[in-house]
């Protein structure tokens, strides 16, 4: 039953957690160089929507990296800590599912 039930659900919000990480940094990108505005209701709304999904996965990691000035290299932290949970999740998946 974990082979069949839990361990796709658990992938597919990996790969949804990924992605939207993947978007808060272009988006972040795209704010910061003046593409998009905060003003702008929609891309507003999706900035606080990421935000309010992906700071609580982010903070831990921003606690326990340096400060590296202008950079922030949470998100990629996380993207490698989500490949890693993927790895083994398949691996369960493969030998004990």
């Amino acid at each position: 039953m974990i082979n069949e039930v839990i361990i796709p659900i658990l992938l597919l919000l990996a790969d949804i957690v990924s992605t939207a990480v993947l978007v808060q940094v272009v988006l972040g990108l795209l704010i910061s160089f003046n593409v998009v505005n905060l003003h702008n209701p929609l891309v507003s709304g999706i900035w606080q929507a990421l935000n309010a999904i992906l700071e609580p996965m982010l903070r831990p990691i921003r606690r326990l990296m340096p400060h590296t000035g202008f950079i922030d290299l949470s998100p990629m932290a996380l993207l490698v800590l989500i490949r890693i949970v993927i790895i083994l999740l398949v691996y369960i998946g493969n030998h004990y599912g």
